[in-house]
């Protein structure tokens, strides 16, 4: 497999370039032409920290790069503009399995319309891939960031939470036909568990709902909903109240849990990597926030309140508190 061969093949797979894109892959650099402001967020996968190539497939490790990342910019409101891509090849993946990958990344791409502006392949000790995407909105007030919440508002959870983390307790080639199905829990539905783990859907356009809706803060629970409230409530300087029995966790997360002698809650706490979106709204735009969201095919589920003070409060049914913790990637 020689580099310029591959990035040639690669170029003829690409989705087509949007409508700030000058100039895309093949040249020295990327030319956009972008008009208000723009977003950057910039993410990493590794081999052996991140996924392992036997419990994923190569399209499916290429989807996660690029849904990732693109969580973020749903989590600003912006419209995705352009992807910048770059690949560690390791000397045990050759050039289908290399494709193979990128068909995974592109195809959710053309779904999302974001263009695959251009990026580097080298080798490395393990895959790895590391994705820089970019997203725009008319104006910078437009980019909803973490730092917007106050006392009075309502917060708010996109779809459910607690399913990835289901899902990385499963096996992905049984995990579909597992003993945990009852009549409460189908094999599809455990399946679905098992797709949020390894195929996330970033959701950019319940993003972009609730920023026009007025949402004053927003951040994706990549890390778990615990430690990615505390994020904003740090940056916005205020407490949030969560309630725990309000939250909207998937279907068949109590059941894997209980098979694995753990929480529910704690899945969808602690577990992380579900990447829907937790966001502070005014409390007279909460109708309109839901509604909005609806019409994209997510639903908006109430769980809490933003308060005056500091830190993160996840209050139990019977009057308990639960520490609000997440996943950290260096501990």
């Amino acid at each position: 497999m020689g580099e310029f061969e591959l990035l040639e093949r690669v170029r003829e797979r690409l989705p087509p370039d949007g409508p700030r894109l000058r100039l895309g892959s093949g040249d020295d650099a990327a030319i956009a032409v972008p008009d208000g402001a723009t977003a950057t967020s910039v993410d990493a996968l590794v081999e052996g920290v991140h996924f392992h190539r036997g419990q994923s497939s190569l399209g499916q490790i290429g989807h996660k790069a690029l849904a990732t990342a693109l969580s973020d910019l749903a989590a600003m409101g912006a419209e995705p503009g352009e992807a910048y891509v770059v690949l560690g090849v390791p000397t045990d993946l050759d050039e289908e399995g290399c494709l193979e990958l990128l068909d995974g990344l592109a195809k959710l791409a053309a779904a999302t319309g974001i263009s695959l502006a251009g990026g580097d392949v080298t080798r490395a000790p393990a895959l790895t891939l590391a994705v820089t995407v970019v997203g725009h909105a008319p104006s910078p007030e437009q980019l909803v960031t973490r730092g917007g919440a106050r006392p009075g508002d309502v917060l708010v959870v996109t779809g459910e939470i607690g399913g990835a983390a289901a899902g990385l307790l499963l096996e992905p080639e049984t995990g579909s036909s597992s003993h945990l199905v009852t009549n409460s829990v189908t094999k599809r539905e455990l399946g679905e568990l098992i797709r949020r783990q390894l195929e996330p859907q970033p959701r950019l356009e319940a993003g972009r709902a609730l920023a026009e809706a007025g949402a004053t803060a927003m951040i994706d629970l990549s890390d778990g909903l615990g430690g990615d409230a505390r994020h904003l409530a740090k940056a916005s300087g205020v407490g949030l109240q969560i309630d725990a029995s309000a939250l909207p966790l998937a279907v068949g997360v109590a059941e894997v849990a209980a098979d694995a002698g753990r929480e529910p809650l704690e899945l969808a706490i602690q577990g992380g990597e579900d990447y829907e979106l937790l966001a502070a709204l005014p409390a007279e735009r909460l109708a309109e926030a839901s509604a909005a969201v609806e019409v994209v095919g997510v639903t908006l589920t109430r769980v809490g309140e933003v308060v005056s003070g500091e830190g993160v409060e996840i209050r139990l049914p019977g009057g308990g508190r639960l520490k609000p913790v997440g996943f950290d990637q260096l501990s």
